[in-house]
């Protein structure tokens, strides 16, 4: 059973869990700002609920990729949409400032709750 560490939490959960479900059910803000109001509730369109992810994970689709190619995120930047993520092992997860979380300062990490 795949264990994800982030914002301070340690979460076991099952092989193919999609990570933005399972991080908004424990609770976890997931989202900076006003994007915790608006965003794609999941289909990939928005951005916002971009994180970085060190672990087993699914393949990026094309909806993350495709997003993600789109400013104000970076191509060569390795985060990852967390609604269009599926966790196949332990995950370390972190999620940075920024409306899209596309920013370089960390709002909360696998060990540190948010501030």
């Amino acid at each position: 059973m795949p264990t994800v560490f982030a914002a301070g939490k340690t979460i076991e959960c099952d092989r193919g869990a999609n990570l933005r479900d399972l991080l908004l059910r424990q609770g976890i803000a997931l989202y900076n700002g006003k994007a915790s109001l608006i965003n794609c509730r999941g289909i990939g369109s928005c951005g916002t609920c971009a994180v970085a992810v060190e672990g087993e994970v699914s393949e990026a689709n094309w909806r993350d990729r495709t997003r993600r190619s789109l400013p104000p995120h970076e191509r060569q930047r390795s985060l990852r949409l967390a609604c269009q993520t599926q966790v196949l092992g332990d995950v370390r997860v972190t999620k940075f400032d920024g409306f899209w979380g596309q920013g370089t300062i960390p709002v909360w990490t696998s060990d540190c709750q948010p501030q």
